[in-house]
């Protein structure tokens, strides 16, 4: 009998027998293996954490009790156990997000793709149940290397000055992140203790023995037995202390239950209800393994199958091979001038190969520091970095500029550090949803004084930008470029100053400059299809602060079409409005967060395509209506 197919909601798990929850186990990694490599996905983290959530759905009464993911991509198996099994359209317009998601399901909380911010969560949600007189129980599940973000322990912090607050803090520990979890955290100020490895206490074989004789024999003795293993794998002072020290909990005054086999799922149970009972702040740390029960996710050793293309399910290989990324020609870049500049250092939160720093840490592993999800220690790092005589790189996905805003504000601008920072995936990033599309930095980043930013069309432009940017040595820099597969080469046809020309028509009728901003040159480039206007198309190159030379470039032309890959307002073309005499129509990103659908759709849908172009271009020469959603500045 296929059991998952009689699994509508958590009331269905808790039904099971332990031979069905075994059972229901192994269907779920095989439906995830199955759907995830037909829609791509994060498949590495929800392998790993099958037995945890049938466990955590028996134990609490989702959804009054409430169950917050950090790192929301582990909630795949929690889609399925309430009733989300549909996964045909993961990711795409119309189906499931790759997050939690509150429009999808009333057991869905914090969509929480940004790390280390569960717990925060968690004490709100119980404080505020609290206040209104209600004792439900609160779980936060944090792992995938969420503990080594801050803002976790700033939480903890808080948390732990009330032990009246029904926390369940379930401590997800796959000792990994995308690569495995790195710092003192995972090394040696762990989340178990303060003087010894993660590793050492999973393999605390005097424990897991006395464990494993208790379960075999006193809870099969009757209730005394039952009751003395409990006692024995609980969290109170006594047994478990000899073997393990949980002393970082344990000098927050919060109490600990571990470590449990996070794929022993009795076990998991026993711990959990034992944290549920108390009704206080409890820690219960599982360990699990990424990528469990998929031999090509476990032998992928740079992340597990963290996230996954579209593969062939039998071998893990991708079906579709895409094209040189943006991201290897940075890697192939800055590895190539490390080797020629002594003074590059190179920092990463945590995503060391998917931003493209692999190459330059195997080749000069000093060099490159993996601070873990801690983007905002990342850019002060970087400043301090900076004052010592060395010229950073910060390379992080756009989305989690968000999160460092201040420090690049306040200690790396403030203080003119000689500081780049390099933004993967930025603009419309698509499939991910709201909180991944990398939209926001250009808008930012125009508030900061001194801070330049650069926008590659191209491989080429990429190159000489970066290598330009590393050059500065009087203020911090900024290289933003999209998601995905390179675009063609596009060449100028002359050069203003620091502007590159990238085509004229030289028509009738009205003077029409258009702005294409980075990987959106393409689509402005269409506009010289506009045969009844003199249009001149542009790449600014060096896009904030708008340079004077494109100031006095533009002069003489009836009117301005901007495009960028980021927010209308506030954005590139907005900057240019201000400081020109002529109309400017701006088009980007409209101000609003962007639900999960293909780049393509999205484009289609903001009025980014280079037919909105060409309409506004003939709207601006008088030949034709104006786009509704285009910004006139």
């Amino acid at each position: 009998m296929n059991i998952l197919s009689t699994i509508h909601s958590p009331a269905d798990v808790s039904r099971l027998d332990e031979k069905q929850r075994a059972a229901l186990a192994q269907e779920i990694r095989t439906f995830l293996v199955e759907s995830v490599s037909q829609t791509g996905g994060h498949l590495g983290p929800n392998l790993g954490v099958v037995e945890l959530t049938i466990a955590l759905h028996r134990i609490f009464d989702s959804p009054r009790d409430t169950i917050v993911f950090d790192t929301g991509h582990q909630s795949y198996v929690h889609k399925i156990l309430t009733g989300r099994q549909n996964f045909a359209g993961l990711r795409s317009e119309g189906g499931l997000s790759g997050y939690p998601s509150r429009t999808e399901s009333p057991h869905d909380v914090v969509e929480n793709s940004h790390a280390s911010t569960a717990l925060s969560w968690a004490a709100g949600i119980v404080r505020g149940y609290r206040l209104s007189g209600d004792d439900r129980c609160v779980v936060a599940v944090i792992g995938d290397g969420a503990l080594t973000g801050g803002m976790a322990w700033e939480a903890l912090n808080n948390i732990a000055e009330d032990d009246s607050l029904p926390i369940v803090i379930v401590v997800n520990d796959n000792d990994r992140s995308y690569e495995p979890t790195i710092g003192g955290m995972a090394r040696k100020l762990d989340v178990t203790g303060m003087t010894r490895r993660l590793d050492q206490v999973r393999v605390s074989k005097d424990y897991e023995n006395l464990l494993s004789w208790g379960k075999r024999t006193l809870r099969r003795s009757g209730p005394p037995g039952r009751l003395a293993y409990d006692a024995i794998h609980g969290f109170k002072k006594g047994v478990k202390d000899i073997f393990v020290n949980a002393g970082i909990f344990d000098a927050l005054g919060l109490k600990y239950v571990g470590p449990v086999d996070g794929h022993d799922i009795d076990d998991l149970e026993s711990a959990l209800q034992l944290a549920r009972d108390y009704g206080g702040p409890v820690v219960v740390h599982a360990i699990t393994e990424k990528g469990r029960g998929y031999q090509p996710a476990l032998d992928d050793v740079a992340d597990r199958f963290h996230a996954v293309g579209q593969i062939h399910p039998e071998t893990g290989l991708p079906i579709v091979q895409s094209g040189f990324g943006w991201t290897s020609v940075f890697a192939d870049e800055i590895l190539a001038a490390a080797e020629k500049d002594p003074s590059i250092v190179a920092l990463t939160a945590a995503m060391l190969r998917p931003v493209g720093l692999g190459p330059m840490r195997d080749r000069f592993p000093d060099r490159v520091i993996d601070i873990g999800i801690a983007e905002q220690h990342a850019l002060t790092t970087a400043a301090g970095l900076a004052y010592a005589g060395y010229h950073p790189v910060v390379a992080l996905y756009a989305t989690f500029l968000n999160r460092a805003y201040d420090q690049l504000l306040m200690d790396v601008a403030l203080h003119r550090a000689p500081v780049t920072v390099v933004l993967d995936r930025a603009g419309i990033t698509g499939n991910d949803g709201a909180s991944h599309n990398g939209m926001w930095d250009l808008a930012l980043a125009a508030m900061i004084p001194g801070l330049r930013v650069a926008a590659p069309r191209d491989e080429k432009t990429l190159r000489t930008e970066l290598n330009e940017a590393l050059a500065v040595d009087d203020g911090p820099t900024m290289i933003r470029y999209p998601k995905g597969t390179v675009a063609d080469s596009i060449p100028a046809i002359d050069r203003v100053g620091d502007i590159d020309v990238l085509g004229r028509n030289e028509g009738d009728g009205h003077r029409i400059l258009v702005v294409g901003v980075g990987a959106m040159a393409p689509a402005a480039l269409d506009a010289l299809s506009v045969e009844t206007a003199d249009v001149t198309v542009v790449d600014p190159r060096w896009v904030l602060p708008v340079s004077q030379e494109l100031v006095d470039f533009a002069e003489g032309f009836d009117a301005i079409v901007t495009i960028e890959d980021g927010l209308r307002e506030g954005g590139v073309g907005q900057q240019i409005a201000g400081l020109v005499d002529c109309p400017v129509t701006v088009l980007g990103v409209s101000r609003h967060f962007i639900d999960h659908a293909s780049r393509s759709d999205i484009l289609v849908r903001e009025n980014m395509t280079g037919h909105d172009v060409i309409t506004a271009v003939r709207a601006a020469a008088g030949q034709g209506p104006a786009l509704s959603v285009a910004q006139n500045a």
